[in-house]
């Protein structure tokens, strides 16, 4: 997957993760960042649970993408001291 595909998807993860957790956005920055972390993560959980990972720019790579950024955002919150509404 190239560098764009990535971007694109890190977008659209970390903007939905977002607002699942805590229903603002983090800044387009920190949601990108968030996003391709949590597409990392989403795969890493996938794969451990016997799925594949992210395959591409689809659906499915979007569905592990916001499960990971998810987590990832969870995760940040918790130790940034900031709690989700």
């Amino acid at each position: 997957m190239g560098i764009i595909s990535w971007i694109i998807l890190g977008v659209i993860a970390g903007f939905i993760g977002s607002k699942i957790v805590n229903k603002t956005g983090q800044g387009m920055i920190m949601d990108i960042v968030l996003g391709i972390v949590g597409a990392i993560v989403g795969g890493l959980i996938f794969s451990a649970f016997g799925a594949s990972g992210v395959t591409g720019l689809n659906i499915y790579s979007l569905i592990v993408a916001v499960v990971g950024a998810v987590v990832v955002l969870w995760a940040y919150h918790q130790f940034s001291g900031r709690r989700a509404l």
